[in-house]
């Protein structure tokens, strides 16, 4: 997993009362920057010498040959995006994935000061509660023994007596 972006970890604090993020913060934000990284959209710096992108196999796209689970985090990644309002999903996108620091996005999109922190803020509430993570742990209410296996007779019947 990859480190979370500058604008992140500064917002995490360092006591107990100047937090501005909580952990179920962070882990949204790692899951937002996981996400992506398995949906193989980063843009590439380098020669690739794959045929089907330099002309190899014609009338292909190379989309054929992409793993369930590039097509998997693909969707999740739209659905995430359709789920959670457009300027949450814009600072999310800017501060998780591509690493763009809070006071670049202000000025970017000509918002007032502190406002990206608030936004981003929400974003990762949104994603969080989406994803069933919270501030406290809670567990499953019932905490039975379940299996789809018979009970099975004990093996030395002489051994119980």
């Amino acid at each position: 997993m990859r480190e979370l972006p500058e604008a992140v970890t500064r917002l995490v604090g360092q006591g107990g009362a100047d937090k501005f993020l909580e952990p179920h913060h962070i882990e949204a934000a790692h899951l937002v920057a996981g996400i992506f990284e398995r949906a193989l959209l980063r843009q590439r710096v380098t020669m690739s010498y794959d045929p089907a992108r330099i002309g190899g196999q014609r009338g292909r796209n190379g989309q054929a040959e992409l793993a369930d689970s590039v097509e998997n985090a693909r969707t999740a990644l739209t659905r995430l995006a359709q789920s959670i309002p457009a300027d949450c999903w814009g600072v999310l996108c800017d501060v998780c994935i591509y690493n763009k620091g809070l006071q670049d996005i202000e000025a970017h999109r000509q918002w007032p000061r502190r406002s990206a922190k608030l936004v981003l803020r929400i974003g990762l509430d949104q994603v969080a509660s989406l994803r069933g993570l919270g501030a406290n742990a809670v567990g499953r209410t019932c905490s039975g023994l379940q299996s789809w296996l018979p009970e099975r007779p004990p093996m030395f019947r002489d051994a119980q007596t």
